[in-house]
Parts: C-alpha cells; structure tokens; sequence
C-alpha cells in the first residue's frame, strides 16, 4: 500500500531514494468503516487525506437533506480547500461509502517534509492545484450543463462510481431527484437502441 503514494508522488515528480524513503516513512495508514466520518459540518480540519482504497462522500446539508457534491475515490485526495487554511469550520461532511484505507497528513508532517525537501513544497502545489481546477470544473458543470450532460460526464470521467455508489446519491450530485435520474438513464439507453 505505501508504494501508492510514492507512486502517485513519483508520476508527479521523479523522486530519489532518499526522497521516496522520506514519503514512505511519513505515512500514516488509517482504516475507516462504511459510515464513519472523516470530518463533519462544524470541524476544523487539520487533515488531509490520500485514498488508498475505498470512496469518501462529501455532502452538504440543506433545509436538512443532503446534497452530495464530490466522492474521493482510489489515488485522489480530500483536502477540504475551505477549512484547512485558514482555519475555518467545515461547511461539508465526509463520510465512507465504503470501507475505506487511507494515508492521512497534517501541516506538521508537510512542513517537516518541506524543510528536508524544498522542492516538495512545488509538488504540493501542484497536488493543491488539480484539486482546485478538479472541484472549479465540477462547479461549472453544475451550472453550464444539463443534468443529463452531468451524468454522461460522470459515465465517462468516473464510470466505476456507478457500481459502488447508490442511484440516489448519484441522482443528488448530478443534482436531479433518482426519479428524474432514472429517467435520464431510459432516455439515453433507448438512445443507444
């Protein structure tokens, strides 16, 4: 498991024994169950984490219904952009779909990695950069697209969501009701026809 972070660091940046080694022996392995929290509406997250295996679900609470607005799948990270810097409480909440295994970090771990390589800091960057442009993308689509461009999207970006997410979760990040949801998946199946 630690192999995929170094990995995924080294697709970024070639990366030298030494700086591998580094990763490796900074990384934190915590399993989490279906249901459990990774942060909730309120916290202040001083986390971040990699998923190694398994889905995270971010939702939003409104009027007390939950609208979900991301998953975080295999080699992606949940940085919650919003209360990670400056501090702020969370406005979402993350939960496992699934059993999940991650490598979580903190500030203290990165800056210490940052002072024993300054060009980690570059890499960090980058990493904060695609999930920036990663959620921006998704905002965008939400108000440009139809729901139906929406979920063809998602079949096309993220196809193995829709074997381990439930319809109704994939209804509300798409921003439709499951009934309207079925009914966009009718129309494009007969489509295909």
């Amino acid at each position: 498991m630690q192999n995929k972070l170094v990995d995924y660091f080294s697709r970024i940046s070639p990366l030298s024994k030494e700086e591998a080694d580094a990763i490796a022996e900074s990384m934190q392995t915590k399993k989490f169950k279906k249901g459990d929290f990774l942060i909730e509406e309120g916290q202040i997250s001083t986390k971040t984490y990699f998923i190694l295996e398994g889905c995270v679900r971010e939702y939003i609470l409104t009027d007390g219904e939950e609208k979900t607005t991301n998953f975080f799948t295999e080699e992606q990270w949940a940085i919650s952009l919003n209360s990670f810097t400056p501090q702020n409480a969370s406005k979402h909440n993350w939960i496992c779909a699934e059993n999940t295994l991650v490598v979580e970090g903190d500030e203290q771990q990165g800056q210490a990695l940052f002072k024993r390589f300054p060009r980690f800091e570059t890499i960090s960057r980058t990493i904060m950069e695609a999930a920036f442009a990663e959620q921006k993308e998704a905002l965008t689509s939400y108000y440009t697209d139809s729901p139906e461009q929406r979920y063809l999207k998602l079949m096309k970006s993220r196809p193995d969501l829709f074997q381990r997410i439930p319809q109704y979760h994939l209804a509300s990040y798409i921003g439709v009701t499951p009934e309207s949801l079925s009914r966009i998946r009718r129309r494009i199946a007969s489509a295909l026809d």
